[in-house]
């Protein structure tokens, strides 16, 4: 990576686009601590550190802390992940999209377009729902109507400017530009995440073995999870295919070998995302109507759906919700790939093409062993990433470790660290290229 890196600045356009990333990172964590006008920042925060349950904690972090402090950038650039999410689901449900798609560079532009609009729409419902929300419960100045329009047109616009700033990213820096912003928002949460472990299990300690053991202990289970994750991102099942040979002219062409790369992983931190959100909406909802803290069954729920309360030695019975989790994570993964590859439409293709996996038949048959092989894949990725996400849930509740870094966040940050470092080399390689033919 640090090779890739150092090559990178020694080439005149690349530079200037990490450089441009990096200035737009710096007006993004500028943005984060801008307060939004007519909130009572004391008032908001003695109330978000009562929010004992990971949901928040997760949201902020994902926001760069954006949502504590209730900056500008509050919303930050979940309403576009969300829109992304609704898109792509819509794409596979409504015909006339999925068209749009297949249509090339337009269509994904005009479908990109929608997106925008989508974002915006879902920035302006969740600031609405933010501002009446806090504005009942005190956490305004004024409570009026143009103190709640105040709160709702800058929550809207920072959403907005966030995206534009992301896109930039794309198409003048280094690309990624999105995941590279929701990136940065959970690396700034670090710092902080790592003085709490050593206040919590190094500093306190009185004697100073159990403070080094404590110490190696965080540092081998960070480095191990991060690891995995890297396995787990980059691992793939390759299926070999044979391309026949046809004659065009008097000349032979195909009879090359090739592959489909099937991955473990097929869908990213995207099935952690559908559990997490499905399984926190009610807690968060509940939390914001001052409802859920009392003996009832309907908080009993609550306290089950909530991930701070999960592996939990005092009260185990609450870790069913753990096993709930878990469950969706691997339902999700699978939901995901199959809106996402079409084993039937690629043995289509490969059929048009001339093209067929060694032993299996064109057609029907390579679809359905596709879809074999990718029951087995799916399942142990899915595994992957409910242990992953399983792992600090697990310390947290056992060992008591807020933080608000999770093995969500370092799945999003190892897979946009290599998607990016991927990117990197591409242009360098269309560079080195460019620089061929014109020499």
């Amino acid at each position: 990576m640090l090779k890739t890196l150092r090559n990178a600045f020694k080439i005149k356009d690349i530079r200037n686009r990490i450089i441009f990333t990096f200035l737009m990172l710096i007006v993004i964590r500028i943005g984060s601590q801008l307060p939004v006008p007519g909130v009572d920042q004391e008032v908001f925060k003695n109330w978000f550190a009562t929010q004992s349950n990971d949901a928040f904690s997760f949201f902020d972090a994902v926001t760069g802390g954006s949502f504590e402090q209730m900056s500008i950038f509050a919303l930050n650039i979940t309403p576009y992940i969300t829109s992304s999410i609704i898109m792509q689901l819509l794409t596979i449900a409504i015909p006339k999209l999925e068209e749009m798609q297949k249509d090339g560079e337009e269509g994904r532009k005009k479908i990109a377009e929608f997106t925008r609009y989508v974002t915006v729409g879902l920035a302006l419902i969740e600031s609405v729902a933010m501002a009446i929300g806090f504005g009942r419960s005190g956490y305004l100045t004024n409570y009026n109507a143009l103190s709640v329009i105040s709160v709702v047109v800058t929550l809207t616009a920072g959403s907005a400017v966030l995206m534009w700033l992301g896109e930039r990213i794309t198409e003048k820096g280094i690309g990624n530009g999105i995941s590279i912003v929701l990136v940065i928002n959970i690396i700034s949460r670090l710092p902080e995440d790592l003085s709490t472990l050593y206040q919590q299990f190094i500093a306190g300690q009185s004697v100073p073995a159990k403070a080094v053991l404590a110490a190696v202990i965080i540092l081998a289970v960070i480095i191990a999870m991060v690891v995995f994750v890297i396995l787990l991102q980059d691992a793939e099942r390759r299926i070999p295919v044979q391309y026949s040979r046809k004659l065009q002219g008097r000349k032979q062409v195909g009879g090359q070998s090739t592959h489909i790369p099937l991955k473990v992983n097929t869908g990213g931190v995207i099935p952690v995302i559908f559990a997490q959100s499905l399984m926190q909406t009610p807690v968060i909802i509940a939390s914001l109507m001052g409802k859920g803290n009392g003996t009832g069954i309907g908080s009993k729920i609550l306290k089950g759906l909530s991930q701070s309360n999960w592996c939990s030695l005092s009260e185990p019975v609450y870790s069913i919700g753990l096993v709930i989790y878990i469950a969706l994570i691997i339902a999700f993964a699978y939901f995901y790939t199959s809106i996402t590859f079409n084993p039937l439409e690629i043995a289509n293709n490969m059929k048009k093409q001339g093209g067929f996996i060694p032993g299996i038949r064109p057609g029907k048959p390579t679809s359905e062993y596709l879809n074999k092989i990718l029951t087995y894949i799916v399942f142990i990725g899915a595994v992957g990433l409910a242990f992953v996400a399983f792992l600090p849930i697990f310390f947290s509740g056992v060992f008591n470790a807020n933080i608000s870094f999770g093995g969500t966040s370092i799945i999003i940050i190892v897979g946009v660290v290599i998607e990016t470092i991927k990117q990197i080399e591409s242009q360098m390689l269309v560079r080195y290229y460019k620089g061929f033919l014109n020499d």
